[in-house]
């Protein structure tokens, strides 16, 4: 009879193939992977309606539009007014309106400065609800 000796069975036992192990852990994986959004099915409720009730719907009176030329002056209404008392006018305005809108018209032209000064100076004060108005 031939003996082994313990070196040769340690290394019989290196050379264990994992593939197969490793095919089976895949194939369980992505089996888990299908079926447990299955098995967690979601309850039927109903649930409570939340946030504001919807505003009413605009009138023109909730519009101001605002133009600026291309020299930098505003104008409301076809009036032209300063920085400061356009700035008091909205302010006043979107607090006695809340749905009031401000439409900004900006001439091509117009440097981005003025536009932007007159766009910081309405969200420091709380009237956010301005929007550019486009030509068609």
């Amino acid at each position: 009879m031939r003996r082994f000796s313990q070196k040769n069975a340690l290394v019989t036992l290196a050379d264990i193939n994992v593939t197969p192990l490793l095919d089976l852990a895949f194939v369980l994986l992505i089996i888990f992977v299908i079926t447990t959004p299955l098995l967690e099915p979601g309850m039927k409720l109903e649930l409570p309606r939340g946030g504001e009730e919807q505003p009413p719907p605009l009138t023109p009176r909730d519009i101001r539009r605002v133009e600026i030329t291309p020299d930098g002056r505003y104008f409301v209404n076809q009036r032209e007014i300063s920085l400061d008392n356009l700035e008091r006018l909205l302010v006043d305005e979107a607090q006695a309106n809340r749905n009031l809108i401000v439409q900004v018209r900006a001439d091509r032209k117009a440097s981005w400065e003025v536009v932007a000064a007159l766009l910081d100076r309405c969200q420091k004060r709380g009237v956010t609800r301005i929007y550019p108005q486009m030509s068609k």
